[in-house]
């Protein structure tokens, strides 16, 4: 790694974690307690936020398009078959996956070398965060309840759309600016080649994330390959 690094940004699904775990553990997870937390938790104070957010991009999503669903939960699963990255949606979700991880249902799956390499990092004083299509709660959840221990202690950062598009130049820029560290000292892995390009034309430098699982990249995507955290040394 480049000594110019001072800090390290990582998204998850095929970078830290399997893309197998989102796809066939965690999201079937929320699909099956959606209905049953939808109906227990719509009424409380402290939901309200949510469902208003959930509700106003019902409505446009309703005007601005014909097939939506016209209720609120078969909406909910239309946008988990498309796999929108709609903020509410990804909300909800985190607080799903908490009742799973706080009963010992869900343990969360990370790739052999991110332990090793969090604690390399911060041995280094590189910090490292996450930046992922999944709320920041869901992110916390992940790395508390790992199965290689609790891991948050080892990131000093999360983000999530509420940042911004993850393929969206400013995104990046909010996040080097809520790090206080230039963009040009901060490496961005990730699997999405078009995340990557966003994250180079706001300044910082990338590595695209190759692991079992992922999805072929794009030819002439024009980052350069890792297959593991561990070549990301001096």
């Amino acid at each position: 790694m480049s000594r110019t690094i001072r800090a390290v940004l990582l998204d998850i699904e095929g970078t830290t974690t399997p893309i197998s775990f989102v796809y066939e553990v965690l999201f079937p997870y929320a699909r099956r307690h959606l209905r049953r937390y939808v109906e227990q938790h719509a009424a409380s104070p402290e939901h309200a936020p949510l469902y208003d957010r959930l509700r106003d991009e019902h409505a446009s999503d309703r005007a601005a398009a014909e097939g939506v669903p016209p209720s609120i939960l078969a909406y909910l699963e239309w946008l988990m078959d498309r796999d929108r990255k709609s903020t509410a949606l990804k909300s909800l979700q985190g607080l799903i996956w908490e009742e799973g991880y706080r009963s010992g249902d869900l343990v969360g799956e990370v790739f052999a070398d991110v332990p090793a390499a969090l604690a390399r990092w911060g041995a280094q004083r590189i910090d490292a965060g996450i930046f992922s299509s999944g709320s920041v709660l869901a992110q916390q959840l992940l790395f508390r309840h790992s199965s290689a221990g609790d891991l948050t202690p080892l990131l000093r950062w999360h983000f999530d759309t509420t940042t911004g598009p993850k393929t969206d130049p400013e995104s990046y820029r909010r996040i080097a600016a809520a790090m206080g560290i230039p963009a040009a000292s901060v490496l961005f892995v990730s699997d999405i080649a078009a995340e990557l390009d966003a994250a180079r034309t706001a300044g910082m430098q990338t590595r695209l994330s190759i692991r079992p699982g992922n999805r072929p990249p794009p030819p002439g995507h024009g980052h350069t390959e890792i297959r593991t955290f561990d070549e990301l040394t001096d």
